[in-house]
């Protein structure tokens, strides 16, 4: 096994271990909302009210942190998803001088097929 091989593994596991853990954190905070609403509401007597403005915070902050988490961890994903890919596919090319890297069509070169704009014109003043 290769040094990038088992670094690819410990990369693997430590995602494994965020992921957990970070699902573990939303879980326990989505609990300890629940268990503060609860008690909220049974010391509230009955209060109508008041009972259905606690359940609504404390819906919005059990969604609010779960939607966060979720995304983040997309994001996450994707970019590491996306920077995998990005090294497999690009072969690595000797650095070259301005002029040939125009003439071989690299940096400051029109691509192929790309039609000619003319330069912008100063208007003339109507008489």
């Amino acid at each position: 096994m290769g040094q990038d091989e088992a670094r690819g593994i410990r990369d693997t596991d430590l995602e494994k271990i965020r992921a957990r853990y970070g699902l573990l954190a939303v879980a326990g905070s989505n609990i300890a909302i629940t268990a503060v609403a609860i008690f909220g509401v049974w010391q509230l007597n009955g209060d109508r009210a008041v009972i259905v403005g606690v359940l609504t915070s404390a819906f919005t902050a059990m969604a609010g942190l779960t939607t966060a988490y979720l995304g983040i961890k997309a994001v996450s994903n994707t970019a590491q998803s996306m920077s995998r890919n990005s090294g497999q596919h690009q072969p690595a090319r000797p650095a070259l001088d301005d002029e040939a890297v125009q003439a071989d069509g690299g940096l400051g070169a029109e691509p192929p097929g790309t039609p000619t704009v003319p330069a912008p014109t100063t208007p003339t003043p109507a008489p």
